[in-house]
């Protein structure tokens, strides 16, 4: 049975995160439930890199799809597409081999997150916006404070005794472009809810209310911190060690 690779692009808005849930509408389930109707398969796999909470979207998720199809790629991409909802479209496809996993394989993957400091009419599904003023200077300093491999488990919701909480955090990048604030963070994987809490404890920095030291200190209130999912995205999923994203852009244009 034929593997493809496809990349796809979601707003999370709508949708109670990627992986199908019984009474929930979710990313992967509208995808199956298109490969249903476009292909009317007796049997498929479609496995996605990583999940993806409820709320937030993705630049370049990637997910692999198993099925029994003579189509190539281009044309597969365009099926999918006429029957997916218009928040959900797959940019690209193509052939890989059997061996390869969209999750197992994946060696690094990025977040984007976008802090707004300006009220926006059009931005909010996309954005958190934080009237006070922020110390993008304090928000850096405790940045640095979190790279490396670490133990997260104060920064999600998993249980420590079911599985890992260290992660390998490769960089977390802060840059401005006009009213945004962009937050990158890349890392081997990501942990529930690690991400939004992250960015979180930037932002508390940010508005004075923690100091840059308080950022790893286990007296923290981190879960009361955690950020919106509305402006988080998956940016991108790696599979070799010279993958990675380019230069730190918004997803919005907005003028000050």
């Amino acid at each position: 049975m034929p593997r493809f690779k496809l990349l796809i692009e979601y707003a999370g808005t709508r949708y109670s995160g990627w992986q199908i849930q019984q009474n929930a509408r979710t990313v992967q389930g509208e995808i199956d439930k298109a490969i249903r109707m476009a292909f009317r398969p007796r049997e498929f796999e479609l496995y996605g890199s990583g999940r993806t909470d409820a709320g937030v979207h993705a630049l370049a998720q990637v997910a692999h799809l198993e099925l029994y199809t003579s189509l190539a790629p281009e044309p597969l991409r365009r099926k999918l597409n006429d029957e997916l909802p218009a928040d959900i479209h797959v940019i690209a496809v193509e052939k890989v081999p059997h061996r390869f996993h969209a999750r197992h394989d994946a060696v690094s993957r990025s977040y984007l997150y976008q802090i707004c400091r300006r009220r926006t009419a059009f931005g909010k599904p996309f954005v958190w916006w934080i009237k006070e003023p922020l110390n993008i200077a304090a928000m850096r300093e405790a940045a640095a404070l979190f790279e490396g491999m670490k133990d997260f488990r104060g920064f999600t919701d998993d249980d420590p005794a079911e599985k890992s909480t260290v992660v390998l955090v490769d960089g977390i990048e802060i840059a401005e472009s006009g009213p945004l604030v962009l937050i990158r963070v890349r890392g081997s994987h990501f942990l529930w809810k690690m991400v939004r809490r992250l960015v979180g404890v930037l932002a508390a920095i940010g508005r004075g209310d923690l100091r840059p030291g308080d950022a790893i200190k286990d007296t923290v209130d981190v879960a009361a911190l955690t950020a919106p999912a509305a402006g988080l995205f998956l940016e991108g999923v790696y599979y070799t060690r010279e993958d990675g994203p380019g230069a730190l852009v918004p997803v919005l244009n907005l003028s000050d």
